[in-house]
């Protein structure tokens, strides 16, 4: 078995019996633990159970069970709550939380037969753009370990990219599985919201949170979409749209591309940026697949980030409110009142950055602050969405870069906050319209990883994975790999 295989090749090595799914597990686990001490990209490794769920899989197989996931190791990023394992969300406010049950994706996961092989780092709360602020350490890119990856998942990034596991669960708020795939030359989607249950997986902003997969190929995104994707009555931002495309991509893989599609090139988002090589090399890849390009704009894009960052830091104000120190995570020592135990325990669990968040989203819902900041994000929030929905009378899909630059420097932007919010430009919008978005490997900026961005309209997950497994068969980005790991 090679490092690099696929999801969908390990799964015909295991159905011809060339090894078992211990034998697969424990060759994961055995890597895993040779590159965590240099990438810093697991919290937690599962090998006890983990291995006794592969001695599961191996039975059902010799039983007939034929499935297409069974047996197949992957990992989660440590932001999805998962019975008697901690869960962290990369703080050390629940650095002590081992989760009392599982969340949806969890279980549709653990039900498909895929095995879990431990829990990636992450950007604190999912807060960040770097993996710089996880209470666990930061984690290093693969392709050069004195970068960062990207984030929040880039624990799950890297662990994809440095060949730990094929596959990792992620969230995206902002971005935070697109920009990491694009520094660590990975495929990343981002479903359409509500498309993905968001049950047991830990808040940052309840209107933007979605959970999708971190693979190598377009073709393994879409298996693990088909799993992780339906409706959740314990979610109520959770769809009840069905497509039947989605039943049979787990079993038989992506449908080809039947037609040729007009592909939007937003004016907003592009520039004459060096680092833009790669997207401009696909754009005549494209064209000589049959596709027509042709210029789009999307006006209230330079406001996408200011407007996020409004919205996120309020939700998330909410949502962590519940971290208290009175019913679960980090509690402070010897408390002299209850303010005291508020206070104390809150300053001690949470990282700067999310009480950067925290204090702006404050502000923002204040009184005589609602409606100059709160209201206002909202309403050019609905400006945003029809820009995409206007685009999208003109043009199937769009195009655009995925993050500005490669991977840079670790404490690189650290102090210059302003900076490191600029690393979401491309991204946020999207997530805003609560669009299906996927970033996947088209090039190189000095060495490093870049990424294109495909953008579609509402639950229109199909064109954009078979319109990039279209461009993974013409090229080979995707099967770049760094040289060391370790």
């Amino acid at each position: 078995m090679s490092e690099f295989s696929s999801l969908r090749e390990m799964s015909a090595d295991l159905a011809k019996g060339a090894y078992s799914s211990v034998e697969l597990t424990q060759a994961h686990l055995e890597r895993i633990q040779t590159a965590n001490a240099a990438l810093n990209c697991f919290i937690s490794i599962n090998a006890e159970s983990a291995l006794a769920a592969a001695t599961k899989a191996d039975q059902q197989r010799a039983q007939g069970d034929q499935r297409a996931t069974l047996g197949l190791p992957f990992a989660h990023k440590d932001i999805f709550c998962t019975r008697d394992i901690l869960t962290t969300a990369g703080s050390k406010m629940l650095s002590n939380f081992v989760a009392p049950y599982d969340a949806t994706v969890v279980s549709n996961m653990a039900a498909a037969g895929m095995i879990s092989v431990g829990k990636t780092n992450m950007d604190e709360f999912a807060m960040g753009s770097s993996n710089e602020n996880s209470f666990f350490g930061t984690v290093s890119n693969p392709w050069d370990h004195t970068r960062v990856p990207g984030g929040s998942s880039g624990g799950s990034a890297a662990a994809v990219a440095a060949g730990l596991v094929a596959a990792a669960t992620g969230t995206d708020t902002g971005g935070s599985i697109r920009q990491p795939a694009a520094l660590c030359g990975i495929t990343g989607l981002k479903p359409t919201y509500g498309r993905v249950s968001r049950y047991g997986m830990i808040a940052f902003a309840s209107s933007l949170d979605q959970a999708g997969p971190m693979t190598r190929t377009a073709e393994d995104a879409a298996l693990m979409l088909g799993v992780m994707a339906g409706f959740d009555p314990k979610d109520s931002t959770s769809s009840e749209r069905h497509d039947d495309w989605l039943d049979g991509v787990v079993a038989n893989g992506i449908a080809v591309l039947d037609r040729p599609l007009t592909i939007g090139l937003p004016r907003e988002y592009f520039s004459d940026n060096p680092n833009f090589g790669g997207i401009e090399a696909a754009k005549t890849e494209l064209e000589k697949m049959g596709h027509t390009l042709v210029d789009v704009s999307l006006p209230h894009t330079e406001s996408a980030v200011p407007v996020y960052y409004v919205l996120a830091s309020a939700e998330a104000s909410t949502n962590l409110s519940r971290y208290d120190g009175v019913r679960f995570g980090h509690r402070c020592e010897d408390p002299q009142s209850l303010q005291d135990l508020y206070e104390r325990s809150r300053e001690e669990g949470f990282g700067a950055e999310v009480k950067r968040r925290i204090l702006t989203g404050t502000y923002t819902l204040s009184v005589g602050y609602f409606d100059a900041y709160y209201l206002k994000a909202q309403k050019i929030r609905r400006l945003i969405s029809e820009d995409f929905q206007q685009a999208f009378t003109q043009v199937d899909v769009l195009l655009a870069p995925t993050s500005p630059t490669p991977a840079f420097k670790k404490n690189q932007l650290t102090d210059d906050h302003v900076a490191m919010y600029q690393q979401d430009l491309f991204t946020v919008p999207t997530s805003l319209a609560g669009l299906p978005a996927m970033s996947l490997p088209c090039g190189f900026s000095n060495g490093l990883p870049m990424g294109m961005q495909l953008i579609a309209p509402a639950f229109r997950e199909d064109l954009l994975l078979e319109l990039a497994a279209q461009y993974q068969r013409q090229t080979d980005w995707h099967l770049k790999r760094p040289e060391a790991v370790v």
